[in-house]
């Protein structure tokens, strides 16, 4: 853009689709301003009245005229419609060869992980030239993501994901800020988005790389602090519950005969309560892991079973070793092997007995019921 309009730095490659869009509403309105203004004018003095007891001639209709001033509207707010409308699915339909990075709001900042393990506050490297996607959730309130220069915004709602992407042009550093009053010290929920080339990136990355990946995270609290393992099986044979291999993205047949598409907001939704949508088949006898995990976990074990769908998941390759220096997150109970035929609901963690799993109550005991 040029410097003449106060507008902040353009960095990323939609920034001039959203300037152009704002500089054309902005040029149609002020059109418009003027020019009904000045018809007002001149009707004004035009047709004052002129004698104290003039009466003015009536003056008829005309379709012709009418017809223009309502087709003209029509063109100018269908043409603000559908350019609005495709800069909103631009911004809005993530590539698939874009790189993850999770997000978490908290009051008051920004926390960030890489699927590489690097972690985050108030502060993100990436590379310039990437197509960066944000899988961002809350763990309080709403918040709202705002990069400026990257005329990008979405807001991070609890319980649920939501998706914003974005593709930096130019190396700098650009400020983030929460864009939704979200208590007391929301005006210092801010940061900022570091851009680098993509060599300058790469040695970042080697310099922050002794940190556990949220995959290989997720495949630890999957299978040992959680047990998880137990029921659902690696191995795609399933058991208990449901096998999670090939699971994001696929069509999951559901008691009652309804269908849904298992992706990042059923996987959440099945661990933290995994009786709302039962699969057909299995039993309602997995414990629900509500105020048990916490909203990383979550996207640890997200990013885990999103890494059983390898065709599936977008960014870089979804496989990370363990690394024995990341501090250990989460509850610390594991579960024992599982034992009988009982199955339970889809994706998440199981506890098959009673004294292993965290926080379970004897309304929530394989088979569902009390003893």
């Amino acid at each position: 853009m040029q410097s003449w309009i106060p507008f902040p730095d353009s960095a990323s490659t939609f920034a001039g689709q959203v300037d152009a869009l704002y500089l054309y509403l902005v040029g149609v309105t002020a059109f418009f301003v003027v020019l009904i203004s000045a018809v007002i004018i001149f009707f004004v003095i035009r047709y004052r009245r002129q004698l104290p007891f003039e009466i003015p001639r009536p003056i008829a209709g005309s379709l012709k005229l009418e017809s223009l001033w309502t087709a003209i509207p029509f063109v100018i707010a269908m043409s603000m419609f559908v350019w609005g409308a495709s800069v909103m699915v631009t911004q809005y339909h993530v590539p698939k060869d874009a790189l993850e990075v999770y997000v978490v709001g908290k009051q008051w900042m920004w926390k960030f992980q890489h699927l590489t393990g690097q972690r985050e506050i108030n502060e993100l490297h990436v590379p310039v030239g990437r197509k960066i996607k944000l899988v961002m959730t809350t763990e309080d309130v709403i918040h709202s993501f705002y990069v400026p220069a990257f005329r990008t915004k979405s807001d991070v709602v609890p319980g649920r994901y939501t998706y914003i992407w974005f593709e930096a042009t130019k190396p700098g550093r650009y400020h983030l800020f929460c864009a939704e009053y979200c208590g007391t010290n929301h005006s210092g929920m801010t940061g900022s988005v570091v851009v680098m080339e993509p060599s300058d990136y790469e040695d970042w990355l080697s310099g922050n790389a002794n940190q556990e990946s949220p995959i290989a995270a997720g495949q630890r609290l999957f299978t040992e602090t959680l047990g998880c393992a137990s029921c659902h099986k690696e191995d795609g044979t399933g058991g208990r519950g449901p096998a999670l291999t090939g699971l994001l993205g696929s069509t999951v047949l559901l008691e009652g005969g309804q269908t849904v598409t298992a992706n990042e907001d059923y996987i959440r939704e099945s661990i933290l309560n995994p009786r709302a949508k039962l699969v057909r088949g299995f039993q309602p006898i997995m414990p629900t892991f509500q105020g048990q995990v916490s909203e990383e976990q979550l996207l640890q074990l997200l990013s885990y079973i999103k890494s059983l769908s390898p065709g599936k998941t977008s960014g870089i390759e979804t496989s990370a070793p363990a690394r024995s220096n990341n501090p250990q997150t989460g509850p610390a109970t594991s579960a024992a092997p599982a034992t009988g035929p009982q199955q339970t609901n889809p994706s998440g963690a199981t506890p098959p007995k009673p004294a292993s799993s965290p926080g379970m109550t004897p309304s929530t005991r394989p088979g569902g019921g009390r003893p």
